[in-house]
């Protein structure tokens, strides 16, 4: 029963990843970059909602509609701002880019809040649902809720809709997707701004677990989430939702059984092991490219 708990404690965790992932993992099937400033994009969700919710006294809801309005505008001005003029760039020109976009977005949070870590509010409920003697965490159980329908909805949206085609036609060749008459640069702007108002959604779940909100917040998750993409297999959505529930999963095991102090070691050597043995992701496919 405890490690069934620990299980479900990982699965929510996993959520988490899970969200921030898929924003990875869209950007760079769609525009083939790696937005390294994403993390931060969730440090600035997780602010809007807290003052939001402290300073303005709006309800949950609100509050989360509003710091999903104001990631996404965030996360399309940088697209346009710091990415779009980058488009035949090299890709290390576009990695050092995203690199400064992160770091001004940190010191500029450190300049305009400060420093000082702020006590997010408990605006869900720190109650359990009990299952014989087994215990689950409202916040666990609405986490995983969360993420569930979060995924149910991106994959109607790209399967059902004519943007969602044109992204995944976009994906496959912008060139060709461009002949075709689709307006790739809107496509990836709207992929920037689902991404962006993903992490927004992920900020709320984070901080409700860890009630803490600081400059570098998005910093260690957004690393995570990055390396679940890549475990998953860079590019595919379902693969960054399988491999954000089997971080979660794996680091909650590692500091309950092995050491707390290890396990993010833990996370990356599962990491890199799987790499060694499918180079692609465990949902990856490997693309052949003409020359």
């Amino acid at each position: 029963m405890e490690f069934l708990s620990y299980l479900i404690n990982g699965l929510g965790l996993g959520s988490v990843y899970a969200i921030i992932a898929l924003g990875y993992t869209m950007v760079y099937g769609i525009a083939k970059m790696l937005n390294f400033a994403h993390g931060d994009v969730i440090m600035i969700g997780a602010y809007v909602a807290f003052f939001a919710l402290t300073n303005f006294g709006l309800p949950l809801i609100p509050a989360v509609l509003l710091s999903v309005i104001v990631c996404t505008v965030l996360g399309v001005t940088i697209e346009r701002l710091a990415y779009k003029p980058l488009r035949q760039a090299s890709s290390l020109s576009v990695l050092i880019t995203a690199i400064g976009v992160s770091y001004f977005l940190q010191n500029g949070a450190q300049l305009l809040w400060s420093s000082a870590t702020k006590v997010f509010p408990a605006v869900i409920s720190n109650g359990s649902l009990n299952i014989g003697s087994l215990q689950i965490s409202y916040l666990t159980l609405i986490t995983i809720c969360v993420c569930i329908l979060v995924m149910a909805a991106l994959t109607l949206f790209i399967n059902r809709t004519s943007t969602g085609r044109a992204m995944r036609a976009c994906s496959e060749d912008k060139g060709a997707a461009a002949l075709m008459g689709i307006n790739v640069n809107f496509i990836i702007s709207v992929t920037f701004a689902i991404g962006s108002g993903l992490a927004a959604i992920a900020s709320v779940l984070l901080c409700s677990t860890y009630p803490s909100v600081f400059p570098t917040l998005g910093a260690m998750p957004g690393i995570k989430a990055f390396t679940a993409a890549v475990f998953g297999g860079i590019g595919s959505i379902p693969g960054a939702f399988l491999g954000g529930l089997l971080l979660g999963v794996i680091e909650i095991l590692a500091k309950a059984y092995i050491s707390t102090q290890l396990s993010d070691a833990i996370v990356f050597a599962v990491l890199i092991v799987v790499l060694l043995i499918k180079p692609t992701g465990l949902l990856g496919r490997k693309l052949s490219e003409k020359v």
